[in-house]
């Protein structure tokens, strides 16, 4: 009934790729090869795969083939925050154990040792469920890791986003716009990123996951999709955070970065404020905080500046099963 194909051997284009990505239950940026094209063509042996039902693409499956301490594995695509299969809102059960069966049957046939994949968390999906979860399990695989992401639901009353703060966030939120802090999109992508650079680097000790260029070709291609607010002081820019729209109901809020030094101005609390009640307006229904463990260690203290904000906790799944 289904048949698998990986995309280096199938006369689908990218645009058809990206069509059934947005006319899909659960797609997201992540999963076109819009966005998947930016990374350089030797960083990833790319092979995504499409599932067709007679004849017609049923479901896709973006992935590469990488090798970790010898052993060969078909991964979720390295180079996404999501992966797992992207497929219509009209998933069956069967279908499910069908298309993960032959996932598996694909897999063992490209003496793949292992299957690796990181499922979309539930609030990207337009009718929730959790088939393909379930299929996964009763097929053998396991959970590798169950991260946290912070979510903000944005589906409330006009006018009630700052109640939902907790107090401390609704006092700093009210002094910053006291202090006459400004909140725009721009496109100060050079002066957003030394700040980044700089607060990764002191908390971290770590660099951005993508490099200065690949952040602006990124906006070049995605240009209504990611979008760079900023908090200005005067003419400065003292905060910022840039958002990736994922899908209409979901906007990812990635690299939040400030200056140290005008901490006092509260900017984080307003820029996320002004940033809500816009996304909210235009009609996304989440904001995505992104994850705040590692390895499913906590990180505490990002935990509480989350839910500062009313943010709640959702899975971010990776499932995994040796062949």
């Amino acid at each position: 009934m289904f048949n698998i194909v990986s995309i280096n051997t199938s006369k689908i284009t990218d645009k058809q790729w990206d069509d059934f990505i947005s006319q899909s239950d659960n797609g997201t940026l992540f999963h076109t090869r819009k966005f998947l094209s930016y990374h350089p063509k030797k960083r990833f042996k790319d092979t995504s795969l499409i599932i067709f039902k007679k004849e017609k693409i049923f479901s896709l499956f973006p992935a590469a083939i990488i090798v970790r301490n010898g052993q060969k594995i078909l991964s979720s695509h390295p180079g996404a925050s999501y992966g797992g299969f992207v497929h219509k809102s009209d998933l069956k059960l069967q279908d499910a154990f069908s298309i993960v069966e032959g996932l598996i049957e694909y897999a063992k046939n490209q003496k793949c040792d292992s299957i690796e994949l990181t499922q979309v968390p539930i609030i990207y999906q337009s009718k929730y469920s959790n088939y393909l979860d379930f299929a996964l399990i009763k097929n053998g695989f396991e959970y590798k890791r169950r991260e946290i992401s912070s979510v903000v639901q944005l589906d409330i009353p006009e006018g009630k986003l700052l109640s939902t703060y907790r107090a401390t966030a609704r006092t700093a939120t009210k002094k910053s716009m006291k202090l006459g802090i400004e909140v725009r999109e721009c496109e100060e992508f050079e002066n957003y990123y030394e700040i980044l650079k700089k607060n990764l680097s002191l908390r971290h000790n770590v660099q951005p996951t993508h490099t200065l260029s690949e952040l602006k070709r990124l906006k070049k291609l995605f240009p209504d999709e990611i979008r760079l607010w900023g908090a200005f002081k005067g003419k400065k820019l003292i905060a910022g955070v840039c958002n990736f729209s994922a899908n209409p109901k979901v906007v990812l809020a990635f690299y939040i970065s400030h200056l140290e030094k005008y901490q006092e101005y509260r900017a984080v609390n307003l820029l996320f404020y002004e940033i809500m009640k816009e996304y909210q307006t235009e009609g996304f229904k989440f904001l995505d905080f992104g994850i705040f463990t590692v390895n499913m260690d906590p990180n505490w203290g990002l935990a509480r500046f989350k839910e500062n904000f009313g943010a709640r906790g959702i899975f971010r799944d990776t499932f995994r099963i040796k062949l």
